[in-house]
């Protein structure tokens, strides 16, 4: 089930989120198909996305205008000429490319993105809040079993963090 529902956001505004994964094909134009639900999440002031190569992991990151407003307030924040601060603004902005949905409801992704990524023929777009990304299937595969022993041995933790700062309240 792919789905992307209202969350709400800050001063009582909804935010869509982009939920599940879902494994397409690039054809070989590096075209690639998203789910109906991830182009409305998108929705803003062009007709596509902005994508870049991620700075967490091999695969391209993707989202609408509020993923783009939230790594330019990030930025925004560090001081100019701070070395952080030009390491993201060249990884993101530098990277980023804003890619338009065709009349299929496609994007093309960038032969760069795709070399540096690894996609070639069958990918992962997954749904992960306020963004999404596109990996290579088989190195998903492997990235979601990663992620998945790291939430399951750090939810213990941040539980108890939570009961403390809880019983600290009281």
């Amino acid at each position: 089930m792919r789905v992307a529902v209202d969350k709400p956001g800050a001063r009582g505004a909804r935010a869509v989120v982009f939920l599940s994964t879902i494994d397409r094909q690039l054809d070989s134009k590096r075209r690639i198909v998203l789910p109906v639900e991830f182009r409305a999440a998108a929705a803003g002031p062009f007709d596509g996305v902005f994508c870049f190569p991620s700075i967490e992991a091999e695969c391209v990151e993707g989202g609408g205008k509020a993923l783009f407003d939230t790594y330019q307030a990030l930025i925004d924040e560090l001081p100019f000429g701070d070395t952080l601060r030009t390491a993201l603004e060249t990884s993101v902005l530098g990277g980023m490319a804003r890619l338009s949905w065709d009349p299929a409801g496609r994007i093309t992704l960038p032969e760069a993105f795709c070399e540096m990524c690894g996609l070639s023929d069958w990918v992962s777009v997954v749904g992960m809040g306020d963004r999404f990304q596109i990996w290579s299937k088989d190195a998903f595969a492997a990235h979601r079993e990663r992620q998945r022993m790291a939430a399951r041995e750090g939810l213990p933790a941040l539980r108890a963090q939570q009961r403390l700062a809880k019983v600290a309240a009281s």
